[in-house]
């Protein structure tokens, strides 16, 4: 077994976290759909381990696996702001079993306006927790905020959905396929805003590349939750676009979205497929997850966590405070821009 080498920093980063490839082995490792499975007072134990290596008090014995796998379960089940244990739901690690089941139903159960409600209404709750989970905990929210981010998205999801049903009933079947992916678009683009809606009202905490604090910008705010939007709607296209007939392949995110549909569509009409069509919900759910086995890292990966913003594009008050205070040493703040 491994010694722990010396000067080993737990908090360092596995893989370079500036290049996509490296933020991909990062989220493939703490979203590991696995972890879910660990109990809590394992958790527990890894959390200490995690601090206690941080305070320079490794336990005689431990390995540098033992260490890394314990900063694996933490940064898959606590808060990277605050450090407390994320609700089991709402852990990214969680995306895979969650989403793949919610993804599957809402593909097989499109054709009726009450079957579009209903998984429209689950995923927005399932879609809520996750939200409120993986904000950036500076900033508080109170239970009205989140109540009305939660109503206003569910909102926005059943508007499109029931809406685009409607509309498709005279359409290609094709296009009635997509209803899913466009009600998910639309209602990440409402709910992330609205449930981190105190990061846009009050600013996010930046720091500089020591992470000394240096004030709170809410264009910083603007920017991550644009990034998140963006990467939630990457995660949810392949197997809601791809899906929307039992198959395709994830390595062309365009070809995925235009050709493959069509694709399925027509094999559809295959004699083969039209005898199994009892497994076509099960058969939906178990692709959802294999899409998301890679889907939920490659889009988490899309962007950095530490996020950062050039100085010049900061509040012009921020931005004199901190060249009053640096001169010109603090080119570019950073921030935790959630996920």
């Amino acid at each position: 077994m491994a010694t722990v080498l010396l000067g080993f920093n737990i908090d360092a980063p596995r893989w370079d976290q500036s290049t996509f490839v490296g933020r991909l082995k990062h989220f493939f490792n703490i979203t590991d759909p696995r972890t879910v499975l660990v109990p809590e007072e394992e958790l527990d134990r890894a959390k200490a381990l995690v601090e206690g290596c941080r305070a320079g008090l490794v336990p005689p014995g431990s390995s540098q696996e033992q260490l890394l796998y314990a900063k694996k379960l933490y940064d898959s089940a606590f808060h990277p702001d605050s450090g407390e244990k994320m609700n089991l739901i709402g852990r990214m690690s969680f995306q895979v079993p969650g989403g793949m089941a919610l993804t599957g139903c809402m593909l097989q159960f499109y054709r009726t306006v009450p079957a579009v409600v209903f998984w429209q209404w689950m995923n927005q709750s399932f879609n809520a927790i996750v939200n409120y989970t993986n904000r950036n905990a500076a900033s508080p929210i109170s239970l009205r905020q989140i109540g009305v981010a939660y109503i206003t998205a569910t909102s926005a999801a059943l508007a499109t959905a029931v809406g685009l049903n409607l509309y498709t009933k005279r359409a290609p079947p094709l296009l009635a396929r997509w209803v899913p992916f466009a009600a998910v678009a639309a209602a990440n683009c409402v709910n992330i805003p609205m449930m981190r809606q105190q990061e846009i009202i009050n600013g996010v905490t930046v720091t500089d590349q020591d992470n000394n604090e240096l004030g709170c910008s809410r264009r910083a705010a603007v920017k991550g939750i644009t990034q998140v939007v963006v990467s939630r709607i990457t995660m949810a296209a392949p197997g809601m676009t791809l899906l929307a007939n039992l198959g395709g392949s994830p390595h062309l995110f365009s070809l995925q979205l235009v050709i493959l549909p069509i694709i399925m569509e027509r094999l559809e009409k295959f004699t083969f497929m039209q005898r199994i069509r009892v497994l076509h919900g099960p058969l939906q759910v178990l692709l959802c997850g294999g899409f998301l086995l890679f889907m939920v890292p490659a889009a988490c990966a899309l962007f950095p966590q530490r996020c950062s913003l050039a100085l010049a594009d900061l509040e012009p008050e921020l931005r004199d405070s901190i060249v009053a205070k640096h001169g010109d040493k603090v080119p570019y703040v950073y921030f935790n821009k959630g996920l």
